[in-house]
């Protein structure tokens, strides 16, 4: 009986891992997909501006 007990949570955890890939897996892509994609490119758009502002700032300081 010590041999059930000892691979009962092992069992539920791979269980539980199974159901986790498989709702991930199934949330991909569908109706949302467009919308995350876009809000993605937004922030990275978003953080490529940031990055280059202070370049700009940093050119026109050495200049003077």
């Amino acid at each position: 009986m010590d041999y059930v007990a000892a691979l009962f949570a092992p069992t539920v955890m791979a269980v539980a891992f199974t159901f986790l890939i498989i709702t991930i897996v199934r949330s991909q892509g569908g109706a949302n997909k467009y919308k995350e994609d876009a809000a993605v490119d937004a922030a990275l758009a978003t953080a490529a501006s940031r990055q280059a502002e202070p370049e700009r700032g940093e050119a026109a300081r050495s200049s003077d």
